[in-house]
């Protein structure tokens, strides 16, 4: 880093200038140095364009995390210096944004910061249930087993969520070639059929008029057309993320038939995932409830977590709160924490219960696949079923006619 300073010589004068140094108290040792009085010294931005620790652009994907968490945890039980676990870090990295950033940590560290102090300054990156297991890991004097714990709670999590997309990744390919399909079938082939159909003069039923009225406004319109689709398409993503669509959506996929109850169950196993990894990791049951309703994605849910947060923070069960939570949370869920609180064993039964749903959203996943083929190929066969019928039709009553 380079540090801009003001100081006077021996002589009396001011003036200005800069030292780069690793960090301020490395400044201050080589300041010493030219024996002037310094002033006031300040660290010098770089530039507008590298601000904000270089991760301006990108994201550094959840998987960098869990395998930097990982093997954090394995060298450091290894008996390795966390200052060198670090170092090797940032050599092992092939991403120079972050190297830069395990470089800046290690900085950070050795001007006297503690490791999650350091993590904290990288919000954006490491988020608060990272931050939180280290601190607990480090005060208790077990990190290696809270990075262990993270590495884990972050990769079912993250494995989770892959399914998921992965589940929604085969109708939205078909359902995207659907409709480039029918945009050429309506610019290019309808156009020749209308055409003879008007050279014959025959009578056109009304389904047959839909299709030509369609085709005669996207072929007249081909641009313009185009453009509002895409507009429709970008004008949705962001309505959604908007306050009022997000609502809507967090609403309408909690209501969808098999798509709620996976959305249930795997926010579920995320509730139950993260709050067992931060209890078992010491965090207190407060501080817990609060990260995880950070986790969480859905506002059903986070509104449900704040209810818990305050019910909790009086000092009442959590499972008080999750027996009124029966359209969000399964019966197995408050049945699980209610004998958890009982038999003092909130975490390991918070652990169960992530693992079952886990479980079961992998197959609900792999049975939506199943569901959805027979679907679309009813809708595909309907969809192809009216156009044929409508184009064919009149073809039979011009025949008929001869």
């Amino acid at each position: 880093m380079k540090y801009y300073f003001t100081a006077i010589n021996k002589d009396g004068k001011k003036y200005s200038g800069d030292i780069e140094a690793e960090s301020k108290s490395s400044f201050f040792n080589e300041f010493k140095k030219t024996g002037d009085t310094l002033v006031s010294v300040k660290e010098k931005n770089k530039s507008t364009f590298a601000k904000g620790n270089i991760v301006l652009f990108s994201k550094v994907k959840t998987i960098d995390k869990i395998i930097f968490a990982r093997n954090m945890a394995n060298m450091i039980e290894a008996g390795l210096p966390l200052s060198r676990a670090l170092g090797v870090s940032e050599r092992q990295s092939t991403k120079p944004k972050l190297k830069e950033i395990f470089k800046k940590i290690n900085v950070s560290i050795s001007s006297g910061k503690t490791f999650y102090e350091s993590l904290a300054e990288y919000p954006k990156i490491f988020p608060t249930v990272f931050i939180s297991m280290v601190k607990s890991g480090e005060e208790s004097g077990n990190l290696a087993q809270s990075l262990k714990d993270i590495s884990i709670q972050m990769e079912k999590t993250y494995l989770l969520q892959k399914k998921i997309k992965g589940a929604m990744m085969y109708p939205t390919i078909i359902f995207m070639v659907m409709i480039i399909v029918a945009f050429l079938m309506m610019i290019y082939v309808v156009p020749r059929l209308t055409k003879t159909f008007k050279d014959l003069k025959t009578a056109l039923p009304s389904s047959t008029k839909i299709i030509i009225f369609i085709s005669d406004f996207l072929a007249q319109n081909a641009l313009l057309s185009l453009g509002g689709l895409i507009l429709v398409i970008f004008g949705f993503f962001y309505f959604i993320k908007t306050s009022i669509g997000k609502s809507i959506m967090d609403s309408v996929v909690l209501k969808l038939p098999v798509i709620s109850g996976i959305v249930i169950e795997s926010n579920s196993a995320k509730t139950a995932r993260t709050m067992s990894s931060l209890l078992s990791a010491g965090v207190d049951i407060v501080t817990a409830v609060k990260i995880t309703g950070e986790v969480l994605q859905n506002g059903y849910y986070k509104r449900a977590l704040k209810r818990l947060e305050a019910v909790v923070e009086k000092g009442d069960s959590m499972s008080s709160v999750f027996e009124k939570e029966t359209k969000i949370y399964p019966a197995f869920v408050t049945e699980m924490i209610s004998v958890g609180e009982e038999t003092g064993k909130l975490s390991s039964m918070l652990l169960g219960v992530a693992t079952f749903y886990e479980n079961e959203v992998d197959q609900k996943t792999k049975d939506l696949s199943t569901i959805i083929e027979p679907v679309l190929m009813v809708f595909i066969g309907a969809a192809v079923g009216f156009f044929a019928i409508s184009m064919i039709s009149p073809m039979y009553s011009v025949m008929n006619n001869i």
